[in-house]
C-alpha cells in the first residue's frame, strides 16, 4: 500500500463522511447508494446481523429498540453525568452503567446483547473503510479520524479505541475546526487570515479561531458545547408534537418507542424542509390507536414557529462564541472570514445568530457536511508525503490540573495552551512528618476538583519527614501533539521522583479493546455479519 492511501474520516453524531486526496486534490467517497454521506445509524436484528448506514436508518422504526443512533453523544461519558439525564430518557434504545462507569447500550437481541459505544462506532468506522477500499480498489489500513474540539481526553481516547477495533491505525484525532480550517485554507494566499470556524453538527457545537499564513494553521484558541446540536433542535419539535397530542388524545407517544421514531424522522425532516420553505407539514397516519379507532397526526409547522421554540437553543451558542473571542484577545471586527460547518449550519436562524455574533456574514463556500472529512484527508496526505507540509498548531480545550487542599484545583497547563507543552508549579506538604503525597490529575475549569473530570492518579512516596511545607514537590505537565500527557512529581531536595503516562481507555482495558479487534477482524474476513449498504 502507498503512504498516500491514508483516509481521512469525519465521524459524525448524524452523518459520517470518507474522503482521500487522489493527484493532489481531496476527493470525498460516495457510499453504494451514490451518497457522499452516510447515516451515523447501526441495527440489530434477531439473528445477530447487523446493518450500517442508509439501510440502517430505513428499518428504524419497525426495529426501534436495536437501532443505535447519535452513539457520539455517549462515548467516552460517565453513566452519572448529570447533563446526560435527558439524553438517556429519549433514546429509543436502552443504555445502562457499565462496572466501569460509562454509558452502554444493551440491545433485544438474543439474551440480550451489550455494546459499548466504542464497539458501535467501530461498526461505523468499519463501513466508512469499507466504501473507502471499494473506492480505492486496495486495502486500507490508516486513517485520521475527527472530533469535536471541545471532546475531553476520555472521548479522543475512546474514539482512537474504536478505529483500532475497526482494524485501522489511527495516525491522528483531529479537532473538527482545524480540519475544516485545513480545507478552506489550501488554496488561498499567503497573506495572514482569521478564521472563525463555526460548527454545529447532530450533536455537538464548537467554535475555533484560527490565525492561517504562509502554510501555519494555528489556532489561537477553541470553545464549545457537546450537547448542543441538532438532535436537540428535533426534541424541541418533538416535545411540542407529543405533548398536544396527548393533550387532544391523553395518549403519550413517548412511550411508545416505534412512535418516538416516527416523530423523531418527521421532525427532523420538518427542521430540514425549513431552511428552504416557510412552512412544512408533519403527516404521520395511524400514529396510535384509542378507544374510537386509529389515531392520525397532523400538522402544519411554520419556520417562525421553530425558531421561536429554539431561541433557548439558539441563545446557546453565543457563550462559547465569546469565550473564544476573549480567549483569543479578538474583537469580530479582527475575524476575516466565518466558516460554517455542520447541517445544522443550514438553518437560517443559526446563520442569523452567526452574524449577530460576529458582526458579519458568514462564508458559504463550502459543503458543510463535507469540509470536514476533506481536511481530514488533506492532514492524512501531508503525512503520506502527497502534499507539501502544513503546520498545525492546535490547542488544548480543557484545563488541566491537580487537587490541592480544601479540594481545590490547581491548574497547570490552562485550556487553549498551544500544544506539544511542558509546564509545571512547585507545592508544598500540608502536614507535618508528610512521608507521601498523592498527585491526583482533573481537567475541566471549575475551581473546585469535584466539578472537573478526573482523569489520573500516582503516589510519590518516601519523602523526608518535615514539618508541613518545608518539603517541596515540582508537578510537571508535558503533553505532545497528540494530545498525551505525561505527568511527573519530583521532590526538589532529594531529587526522587515518580510519572505517569495520562491515557484515558474510556472503560475498555488493553486486553478488551484487542479481543474486540481481533473479534471484528475475523468476521471482516469472512464477510459476516454487516447487511449494510
Amino acid at each position: 500500500m502507498s503512504r498516500s492511501k491514508i483516509i481521512g474520516i469525519d465521524l459524525g453524531t448524524t452523518n459520517s463522511c470518507v474522503a482521500v486526496v487522489r493527484d493532489g486534490e481531496p476527493t470525498v467517497i460516495h457510499n453504494k447508494e451514490g451518497n457522499r454521506t452516510t447515516p451515523s445509524v447501526v441495527a440489530w436484528m434477531g439473528n445477530g446481523d447487523f446493518v450500517v448506514g442508509t439501510p440502517a436508518k430505513r428499518q428504524a422504526v419497525t426495529n426501534a429498540k436495536n437501532t443505535v443512533t447519535a452513539i457520539k453523544r455517549l462515548i467516552g461519558r460517565s453513566y452519572n453525568a448529570p447533563e446526560l439525564e435527558q439524553i438517556r430518557s429519549r433514546l429509543p434504545y436502552t443504555v445502562f452503567a457499565a462496572p466501569s462507569g460509562d454509558t452502554w447500550v444493551r440491545l433485544d437481541v438474543g439474551q440480550g446483547l451489550e455494546l459499548s459505544p466504542q464497539e458501535v462506532s467501530a461498526r461505523i468506522l468499519e463501513h466508512m473503510k469499507q466504501i473507502a477500499e471499494d473506492f480505492l480498489g486496495e486495502e486500507v489500513h490508516e486513517a485520521i479520524i475527527t472530533v469535536p474540539a471541545y471532546f475531553d481526553d476520555a472521548q479522543r481516547q475512546s474514539t482512537r479505541d474504536a478505529g483500532e477495533i475497526a482494524g485501522l491505525k489511527v495516525r491522528a484525532i483531529l479537532n473538527e475546526p482545524t480540519a475544516a480550517a485545513l480545507a478552506v485554507g489550501l488554496h488561498q494566499n499567503q497573506k495572514r487570515q482569521r478564521v472563525a470556524v463555526f460548527d454545529l453538527g447532530g450533536g455537538t457545537f464548537d467554535i475555533s479561531i484560527l490565525q492561517i499564513e504562509q502554510g501555519v494553521f494555528e489556532v489561537l484558541a477553541t470553545s464549545g458545547d457537546t450537547l448542543l446540536g441538532g438532535d436537540d433542535f428535533d426534541r424541541t419539535l418533538i416535545d411540542v408534537i407529543a405533548a398536544e397530542f396527548e393533550r387532544e388524545h391523553g395518549i403519550d407517544l413517548t412511550v411508545d418507542p416505534i412512535a418516538l421514531q416516527r416523530i423523531k424522522e418527521a421532525a427532523e425532516r420538518a427542521k430540514i424542509e425549513l431552511s428552504t420553505a416557510t412552512s412544512t407539514d408533519v403527516n404521520l397516519p395511524f400514529i396510535a390507536v384509542g378507544s374510537t379507532g386509529p389515531l392520525h397526526l397532523t400538522r402544519e409547522v411554520r419556520r417562525d414557529e421553530l425558531v421561536a421554540l429554539c431561541q433557548q437553543l439558539l441563545t446557546r451558542l453565543e457563550a462559547p462564541c465569546r469565550t473564544v473571542l476573549i480567549d483569543s484577545r479578538l474583537a469580530p471586527r479582527d475575524i476575516d472570514h466565518v466558516v460554517l460547518v455542520g447541517g445544522m449550519s443550514r438553518m437560517p436562524a443559526v446563520q442569523a445568530k452567526v452574524e449577530e455574533i460576529f458582526s458579519r456574514k458568514p462564508s458559504k463556500g463550502v459543503n458543510p457536511d463535507e469540509v470536514v472529512a476533506v481536511g481530514a484527508a488533506i492532514q492524512s496526505a501531508i503525512m503520506g508525503g502527497d502534499l507539501k507540509e502544513m503546520v498545525l498548531l492546535d490547542v488544548t480545550p480543557h484545563s488541566l490540573g491537580i487537587k490541592v487542599a480544601g479540594d481545590n484545583m490547581s491548574v497547570i497547563i490552562g485550556r487553549n495552551t498551544t500544544i506539544p507543552t511542558r509546564e509545571m508549579k512547585t507545592f508544598g506538604t500540608t502536614e507535618d512528618e508528610q512521608d507521601f503525597v498523592s498527585v491526583e490529575v482533573y481537567q475541566g475549569e471549575h475551581a473546585a476538583v469535584g466539578a472537573n473530570r478526573k482523569i489520573g492518579r500516582f503516589i510519590l512516596g518516601d519523602l523526608p519527614k518535615r514539618p508541613a511545607g518545608h518539603v517541596r514537590v515540582e508537578v510537571s505537565f508535558t503533553m505532545d501533539a497528540d494530545g498525551i500527557m505525561h505527568v511527573s512529581a519530583t521532590e526538589k531536595t532529594s531529587g526522587k521522583a515518580a510519572t505517569v503516562k495520562i491515557q484515558t481507555t474510556g472503560g475498555l482495558s488493553r486486553g478488551e479493546i484487542e479481543g474486540l479487534a481481533t473479534t471484528h477482524a475475523t468476521e471482516r474476513h469472512k464477510g459476516a455479519g454487516s447487511l449494510g449498504g
